[in-house]
């Protein structure tokens, strides 16, 4: 599996695919709001050159946020690839701290992460409900009919 940077990827592919999984490149959490298709990153593209996984981040002092994370073929180790490759670069980077936020409803998301090292750090509630403010197009209702209500942030400690 090919890992490429967001920077070799056509730009236009980049919003295309946020657009398709996410209603558009904004993303509204507590931490900020963000244009990920503006956000350094990394994809895993499929033989036809689409992008079948992509991962962003930023770097704030000395802790990197994953912003977003998908990955269209499950169970490949596509996502888990992507959040490896942030890891190593934020511990190149000498940041502390790996930490990224998920709602409350997306229970995969909970369960991926936990698997690989991070733990629940803190509960933001009804942080959904400050961003619909400025993204309005947030559902109210998530994964298995869960309300979408409070951010969770997770986080992994890193070493040198």
């Amino acid at each position: 599996m090919k890992i490429y940077s967001v920077e070799e990827i056509p730009k236009n592919k980049i919003i295309e695919f946020f657009k398709l999984h996410w209603g558009s490149t904004k993303m509204v959490i507590s931490s900020g709001v963000y244009d990920c298709s503006t956000l350094d990153g990394f994809a895993v593209l499929n033989e036809e050159g689409q992008i079948i996984g992509l991962i962003t981040y930023v770097i704030k002092d000395d802790e990197c946020e994953i912003i977003s994370l998908d990955s269209t073929e499950e169970g490949k180790g596509i996502g888990t690839a992507l959040v490896k490759e942030v890891e190593n670069l934020a511990t190149k980077k000498k940041c502390q701290l790996l930490k990224l936020i998920t709602s409350n409803d997306n229970l995969l998301a909970l369960k991926f992460y936990q698997k690989r090292g991070f733990i629940l750090s803190k509960i933001i509630h009804n942080a959904v409900e400050e961003a619909r403010k400025i993204k309005p197009d947030i559902p109210l209702t998530g994964n298995d009919g869960i309300p979408i209500r409070d951010e969770i942030e997770l986080i992994k400690v890193l070493s040198e």
